[in-house]
């Protein structure tokens, strides 16, 4: 069998973690990026996450939680979180979940 594509792609500059999301936020892809995400924080000491949503056309509870959980991490380190490319479907999810008030740029 061949190695299956992680659902995102994530890039380490000046402790902030740029996470370029390749797939849809469900349950199957959120556990992946949640593990790999809390692992980067841990090691680079990420002050900050800029979620990439270009690629992103559906996102579930999970996603919610995952970025929500993730939001919780940076504000016990005094960083940040913030969403770009954002598509208007994408975007209607995140006004109506209450995670347009914690991402900048949205």
């Amino acid at each position: 069998m061949g190695k299956e594509k992680h659902p995102a792609q994530y890039t380490v500059k000046n402790r902030t973690l740029y996470v370029a999301l390749q797939e849809d936020l469900d349950q199957h892809n959120v556990d992946r990026i949640r593990q790999r995400l809390d692992a980067l924080i841990d090691e680079c000491g990420s002050n900050e996450i800029i979620f990439d949503f270009s690629k992103v056309n559906f996102m579930d509870s999970s996603g919610i939680g995952m970025i929500m959980g993730r939001y919780r991490r940076m504000m016990l380190l005094n960083g940040t979180v913030r969403a770009v490319g954002i598509h208007p479907g994408i975007e209607r999810i995140i006004k109506y979940s209450g995670l347009y008030q914690i991402l900048g740029n949205v």
